[in-house]
């Protein structure tokens, strides 16, 4: 009972100080900081795949099964809001700067 006590606090812990880390992130670093919190959720993932393969016990199995479902649904997520956050700073398809100048050869030609 004493270990499943330790980890019950060590998981409310890591609750509260995971919530203050987010939530001091400025807006600016929002985006950068994003590949960073994919990194660990990958680590998260990879952690309740080890719980979830070596527990006895059906209900922490349960538990650990619905981690790697979690972990997974938050890293995925987390990427595609990457990706959309990039785009925004794409230049969109249209013609290129060549073109847009007049399509000269020469800049020093006349017009």
């Amino acid at each position: 009972m004493s270990a499943d006590v330790a980890l019950l606090t060590i998981f409310v812990l890591s609750v509260f100080v995971g919530f203050e880390v987010v939530s001091k992130v400025s807006t600016t670093l929002h985006t950068p900081l994003m590949s960073g919190a994919n990194a660990i959720h990958g680590v998260i993932l990879v952690g309740a795949i080890l719980v979830a393969g070596s527990t006895t016990d059906s209900i922490t199995l349960a538990l650990a099964l619905v981690a790697v479902v979690l972990a997974t649904v938050n890293m995925v997520g987390g990427f595609v809001v990457t990706d959309r956050m990039l785009e925004m700073f794409r230049r969109p398809p249209g013609p290129s700067r060549s073109a847009a100048a007049g399509d000269r050869a020469d800049p020093k030609a006349p017009r």
